[in-house]
């Protein structure tokens, strides 16, 4: 790791954290065993990160910046209110299944023994991904699909799907991909 440039160490590292939350047995992971990963010391890693949540911030910052500038995307591309519902599920779906150790970090699962912000800032995640939800689900209703009256309820019930899509597949080991066969799923649950 000595011949990188600083930047790219931090990456290093957290690329590696990454990595280590993709197995399926789940095990906490120690800053001993991501050093010795890395094959550096411990002394290395707090030379970048001040702590372990620092590291699992990172891990945060990366799902949120991807994940809410494909929202944007999505928003700005799809009109239809219903198509962009749609594309944001998938969406959601298809980045757990590319990166099966940040669906760790989204589940929470990795955060179990942390620092108590971590799972406060994911929490916030679920709130903006349920916010993004309703404007889709607002914009089809001014298209004639749906009632206002359900939006919330409705922006809540696709957020917990996704969420339990999460949960089966970083219980199966990353085994049952989360995107597959949600066609008629999606098209149930957006259905006016």
């Amino acid at each position: 790791m000595a011949s990188t440039k600083p930047g790219q160490r931090k990456l290093q590292i957290l690329q590696a954290l990454a990595s280590m939350l993709e197995q399926p047995k789940g095990d906490k992971i120690t800053t001993a065993a991501l050093a010795a990963r890395l094959s550096v010391s411990e002394a290395a890693l707090y030379r970048h990160f001040a702590s372990k949540a620092q590291m699992y911030e990172g891990l945060i910052e990366f799902i949120e910046s991807t994940v809410f500038g494909l929202i944007n995307q999505i928003s700005e591309r799809e009109e239809g209110g219903v198509e962009q519902a749609h594309a944001i599920l998938q969406m959601l779906l298809g980045f757990a299944a590319s990166n099966p150790g940040m669906t760790r970090v989204l589940i929470g699962d990795a955060l179990v023994g942390e620092d108590e912000r971590l799972q406060l800032r994911m929490n916030q995640f679920y709130d903006k991904i349920e916010l993004a939800c309703k404007q889709a689900l607002r914009v089809a209703v001014t298209q004639g699909h749906g009632a206002e009256a359900d939006v919330a309820a409705r922006a809540s019930l696709l957020v917990s799907y996704v969420t339990g899509r999460w949960h089966r597949f970083a219980k199966s080991g990353f085994k049952q991909n989360p995107a597959e066969g949600t066609a008629l799923q999606l098209s149930l649950l957006l259905a006016a």
